[in-house]
């Protein structure tokens, strides 16, 4: 399997890279990428067991943010700016910390250096279920997220990543969800206890999130 990662290159300047959320892709970011692009070479990455990148046999942290310092090779860039949100915020951390020199300035959103605990385990249920019943409709899959699912929001940005089946008759999922569903304890760790990263790193707070507390500070 080809393993170098999906990817969205737009605009010119300085190299960055933005990566997306759980259960996600690149193109989740399109918008943050657009108003970047007349500043920035913007490079939308779809991280492992996600979009249309190769699935990993063990996601961790650590693979993640290897695998996006192997891009990073593949493309010759010896640093970039990182933007990470959620997920991507987590693998930006991991990265800074284990392989600084390769983070110019990082940018985390929505995400705290932190073990959370589990709260996405209805999401997951919800996804199989999707598979499991074998849905024909978009209109059928998005009825069976809101089930479970209260925010509108949450149900959208997961159908992003909904596709055909080889067959064309139901929809599967673009993620590897056996592979994310096994490894999510991991996913959910703090990034690698090191030295602190010194780099200039800022922290973005949705005024509504949970995600980032007074006590992770």
């Amino acid at each position: 399997m080809n393993n170098v990662l999906y990817t969205r290159t737009s605009g010119q300047g300085p190299d960055l890279i933005l990566l997306h959320g759980l259960f996600g892709q690149g193109g989740n970011l399109r918008s943050v990428a657009r108003a970047l692009e007349t500043d920035f070479r913007v490079h939308c990455v779809d991280l492992p067991d996600h979009g249309r990148s190769p699935w990993l046999t063990r996601a961790s942290l650590a693979t993640y943010a290897t695998a996006v310092g192997d891009w990073m090779d593949q493309h010759e860039l010896m640093a970039a700016h990182i933007l990470g949100h959620s997920l991507g915020g987590k693998v930006a951390m991991e990265l800074a910390l284990t392989e600084p020199g390769r983070v110019d300035k990082l940018v985390v959103a929505d995400m705290a250096p932190v073990t959370y605990a589990e709260h996405h385990q209805v999401i997951l249920d919800a996804l199989q279920q999707v598979v499991a019943r074998g849905c024909q409709t978009r209109t059928e899959a998005e009825a069976l997220l809101g089930e479970v699912i209260d925010d509108p929001g949450v149900v959208g940005y997961l159908l992003m990543s909904l596709e055909r089946g080889g067959d064309g008759e139901v929809f599967q999922w673009r993620f590897n969800l056996a592979g994310l569903a096994s490894a999510y304890g991991q996913l959910r760790e703090a990034p690698s206890e090191t030295a602190p990263f010194q780099g200039r790193t800022l922290f973005l707070k949705g005024s509504e999130s949970a995600y980032i507390q007074a006590s992770h500070e």
